[in-house]
């Protein structure tokens, strides 16, 4: 409960600044400088304007300055980041594990933001995260580096093959590069069974949340944000999913 309790509050922090990742990123902004800043009337915040949550809440929600509404995503991002890493902390305790899961969930929940908010998927996130994810198998031996290649490979292949075939069959762009270059990474971290459970998952929740809605209105689907929480699923659940498909879905 300790490790999980700190772990948590580490996570809270981390989720601070994934909020400035989500706004800047997809604008090519820096996420150094300038310091945080309330979105509407560009005051800096100072230190105790930027504590996780608790400084949301002190504020009642407002800006300082000009006193206009802050969003509720800032403190829930930060409030999903902890719970990421005080739950994989809690489960998995101390180990790298642990914090492997941390770290593919954080990335996870940042894909899943700026996917649903600009439809954009930055390249810090997917490529920088597949370094990320191929660090961490080094640290599980060879046959775990071997894993994760092949999942990288097979993850950045299937969706470049589904894209190439959309955009064949209705002469127009099907899925964005920024969906293929994620599946790199998660294949890195989930390997190749885990890309398959990943794609068949998204898009099963995709269609069940978001098929109605763009049949009818003609939007377009943010696929990173359905991806991304099957991936969270298979994560952690992978291992009992293909067991269960391959005892009952084939009946071996």
């Amino acid at each position: 409960m300790i490790e999980a309790f700190v772990a948590g509050l580490f996570g809270s922090l981390l989720g601070s600044f994934l909020n400035v990742c989500i706004v800047r990123l997809p604008r090519n902004e820096s996420v150094v400088s300038p310091r945080s800043r309330c979105p509407r009337c560009g005051n800096q915040l100072a230190w105790f304007e930027n504590i996780p949550v608790v400084s949301w809440m002190a504020l009642r929600a407002r800006c300082r300055k000009c006193t206009k509404p802050i969003s509720a995503i800032y403190p829930l991002v930060e409030l999903f980041t902890a719970l990421i890493w005080g739950a994989s902390f809690y489960h998995y305790g101390l180990t790298l594990i642990a914090l492997q899961a941390s770290v593919f969930g954080t990335l996870l929940l940042g894909i899943l933001m700026t996917d649903a908010r600009e439809y954009i998927i930055p390249d810090e996130f997917t490529w920088g995260g597949l370094i990320v994810g191929l660090g961490f198998s080094v640290a599980f031996g060879v046959p775990a580096i071997i894993d994760a290649v092949i999942g990288a490979v097979v993850g950045f292949a299937l969706l470049y093959g589904v894209a190439w075939a959309g955009e064949k069959a209705f002469k127009k762009e099907a899925m964005g590069g920024g969906d293929i270059k994620m599946m790199a990474m998660v294949g890195s971290f989930v390997g190749w069974p885990g890309v398959l459970m990943t794609v068949f998952g998204g898009a099963l929740i995709g269609a069940v949340i978001f098929g109605p809605i763009s049949l009818k209105k003609q939007i377009l689907v943010p696929f990173g944000v359905f991806l991304a929480l099957a991936a969270a699923i298979v994560f952690v659940t992978g291992d009992d999913l293909a067991r269960w498909y391959l005892e009952y879905a084939l009946g071996r």
